[in-house]
């Protein structure tokens, strides 16, 4: 897999990404990630990519003239499944999505900062708006990590241990059971017995019932 990060702050993305799982997908040749900076590819001589935006609205607009060019550059490389821009007003990001886009070849994700892009490179070059909450980030740098790690960790080969992200919560629509480690007992604190048991039919069946309870009780959405 390769992912095209675009962004007029790259140095943003640099540490995120170069870390734990990421950097070891990356060493393993399982994805190749690129940084690219959206400056790079204005003909501005201050390296400018925002302007004010038309009308009375306030706030700085990213241009639409460096983020084409950088665009076509790419896309004269190579196919690409989706051309990503993340938004606040973009398509949730879930694991279903994560799983999906983990089986993609070849992805660009637009980071988005200031007052937003340009709305012709919506209309015209993106083709999915993704948004990782309900809130508003300076950039979208944090977004494109997000999705980034959520996405590598999936491929094969990047987790120690592929079973893992299995039992990951919202894999099956439920959260999660809750976890112990050693100590067995802690100020009196004990785990639950019949994860000591060795039966392993028995457990599965109680971590099955205690992921159905906590996703009752903490995200009742997610059981419609």
């Amino acid at each position: 897999m390769r992912i095209d990060i675009l962004s007029v702050v790259p140095e943003l993305l640099e540490s995120p990404l170069n870390h734990s799982i990421l950097k070891r997908a990356q060493a393993k040749g399982l994805v190749d990630i690129h940084i690219h900076n959206i400056r790079d590819y204005t003909l501005d001589k201050h390296k400018k990519v925002d302007d004010y935006a038309f009308g009375f609205s306030a706030g700085m607009v990213m241009q639409i003239e460096p983020i084409d060019r950088l665009l076509e550059k790419l896309k004269s490389e190579r196919e690409y499944d989706e051309i990503i821009y993340t938004s606040p007003d973009g398509e949730m990001f879930n694991q279903k999505m994560a799983n999906s886009m983990s089986l993609y070849n070849n992805i660009v994700v637009l980071c988005g900062h200031y007052k937003g892009i340009d709305q012709r490179i919506r209309e015209h070059l993106i083709t999915k708006e993704i948004s990782v909450g309900d809130f508003v980030l300076t950039g979208g740098e944090l977004a494109a990590c997000i999705m980034t790690d959520a996405i590598v960790r999936l491929i094969p080969g990047a987790m120690t241990d592929e079973q893992s992200a299995l039992s990951d919560s919202f894999q099956d629509d439920l959260l999660a059971p809750p976890v112990y480690t050693r100590p067995a007992e802690y100020k009196g604190w004990k785990v639950p017995e019949i994860l000591l048991s060795g039966n392993e039919r028995k457990i599965n069946e109680w971590e099955y019932e205690q992921a159905l309870e906590r996703t009752k009780k903490l995200r009742p959405d997610l059981l419609k």
